[in-house]
C-alpha cells in the first residue's frame, strides 16, 4: 500500500480475498478477484457486490436548499420528489464539469449528494461557497458505507437481507429499508446497466452487509469490471469523459442539463456556439483496445479527436471505445482511425450504449418470479 493512501471500511476483507489493489481516487481499492471477466459477466448474469465506499457524500439541507442546489447543478432539482434522485453536473464557471453526482431528495428541504472520491473536498468546498446562509452542507463521507450489489440475482438475493419490501422500488429512486434493525438507505442507479442496487449504511453495518451478500452466492467484483461494464454502456467516468476544461454539452447527457434555469456555467452550457467537440462511441475492428489519450483521425489522418476510454467488451467480443470528436465526424457510421503510437486501429461511429440487453431499467417483479 502507498503511504498516504485511504482505506475504506472493507479494506481487510479485500486482502482475505486475495484481491489485487491499486490506488483509485485517493483510496486503496481492489481491481480484481477471481479476474476482469469472470467479474464482469458475473454480474451481467448473476449477481455482484462492489465496494465503493470510497464515493464521496454529503448533505445538505434548509429552507432554501433546492433553490440553492438548482443554481450549483445542471439538473432541474426543485422538480425531484421526495424517494427520487437525480443524475447532474457540477459546472464551473466556463462550463467545464467539476464533477458529476447524484442528488437525493430526502425531504423538502434536505438532500443528499453522492460525488466522486478524488473531487469530494472540492466539491464540498465549492458548495459550501455558492449556498445561501440559511442552507447547511456537511460531509458525511467519512462515516458512510456504500456496498453496490449488481446484478439479475441481486434482486432475489437483498430480498432475504431487508425487512420491508423492496418490489416496489423504481429505477432513479430510493427507500429507506432495515438491515439488522438498523435504517439503512437503498437506491437503483447503478454503474454497470444492470438490475441493481446501493445501500448506504454505517461502518459497523458495512463489513456485515457485504459478508452476508457473499454468503449468499454474490462474487466480489473489483474497480476492473466496472470498468468494462460502465463502457459497455457508453457511461462517462471523471477525468476522462468529464473534466475541468471540457464543456458539459459535449458530453451528450441532454438529460443530465436543464435548458430552463440558470446555473453556473450555464452561459456556456446552453450556447450550442460554445459546444465544438462531441462525444461519440467507436466500435472498433479486432480485440486491439485504444486508451486515454490516443489521437482519433479521419480518413485522410488528420487528427480530428481523442480517446476518452477504451477496453476490449467482454460483453461484444471485440474493442470499443468513447472519445471526443469535431461535431462535423460524430455522425453515426463515420468511419475512423485510432492511432495507438504502435498501431493503427479502424474504427466506426456507433450509438450507445454499446450493449443493448441491460436490465437496469426493467421492474424488481420482473426478477422476483
Amino acid at each position: 500500500m502507498q503511504a498516504g493512501m485511504n482505506k475504506t471500511f472493507l479494506y481487510n476483507s479485500h486482502l482475505s480475498l486475495n484481491a489485487k489493489m491499486a490506488p483509485f481516487g485517493g483510496y486503496e481499492m481492489p481491481i480484481q478477484y477471481e479476474g476482469i471477466l469472470a467479474e464482469h459477466f458475473a454480474t451481467r448474469s448473476k449477481a455482484t457486490v462492489f465496494d465503493t465506499c470510497h464515493m464521496g457524500e454529503f448533505l445538505i439541507a434548509g429552507p432554501n436548499a433546492a433553490q440553492d442546489l438548482d443554481k450549483i447543478l445542471s439538473c432541474p432539482v426543485a422538480l425531484i420528489k421526495s424517494g427520487q434522485c437525480r443524475y447532474g453536473f457540477i459546472c464551473n464557471q466556463n462550463g467545464g464539469v467539476q464533477d458529476d453526482q447524484i442528488v437525493y431528495r430526502l425531504e423538502e428541504n434536505i438532500f443528499f449528494m453522492v460525488v466522486n472520491a478524488s473531487t469530494q473536498d472540492n466539491d464540498f468546498e465549492w458548495i459550501k461557497s455558492n449556498i445561501s446562509p440559511r442552507t447547511s452542507i456537511k460531509n458525511l463521507s467519512r462515516k458512510t458505507g456504500k456496498i453496490d450489489f449488481q446484478g439479475p440475482l441481486s434482486v432475489k438475493l437483498i430480498k432475504q437481507l431487508l425487512r420491508n419490501p423492496i418490489d416496489d422500488l423504481k429505477y432513479y429512486h430510493w427507500m429507506h429499508n432495515f438491515y439488522n434493525n438498523k435504517k439503512v438507505l437503498l437506491s437503483r442507479t447503478g454503474y454497470t446497466g444492470e438490475i441493481g442496487f446501493e445501500i448506504y449504511l454505517d461502518e459497523k453495518q458495512t463489513k456485515s452487509f457485504w459478508d452476508d451478500c457473499l454468503s449468499l452466492g454474490a462474487k466480489p467484483a473489483g474497480l476492473g469490471s466496472r470498468d468494462t461494464l460502465r463502457l459497455e454502456m457508453g457511461y462517462p467516468l471523471y477525468g476522462h469523459e468529464l473534466g475541468q476544461s471540457r464543456n458539459a454539452a459535449e458530453s451528450g447527457y441532454a438529460r443530465a442539463i436543464a435548458t430552463d434555469k440558470q446555473f453556473i456555467g450555464s452561459h456556456v452550457v446552453l450556447d450550442p456556439g460554445c459546444a465544438h467537440d462531441a462525444l461519440c462511441g467507436i466500435l472498433i475492428e479486432g480485440r486491439r483496445a485504444a486508451r486515454n489519450g490516443d489521437s482519433i483521425c479521419d480518413a485522410a489522418s488528420a487528427v480530428i479527436g481523442t480517446v476518452s476510454s477504451g477496453s476490449f467488451s467482454p460483453s461484444l467480443g471485440c474493442a470499443i471505445a468513447m472519445g471526443y470528436v469535431k461535431k462535423e465526424h460524430s455522425g453515426i457510421g463515420t468511419r475512423l482511425v485510432i492511432n495507438t503510437g504502435k498501431a493503427r486501429l479502424s474504427g466506426t461511429v456507433t450509438e450507445m450504449p454499446f450493449y443493448k440487453q441491460a436490465t437496469a431499467r426493467k421492474k424488481l417483479s420482473d426478477f422476483l418470479r
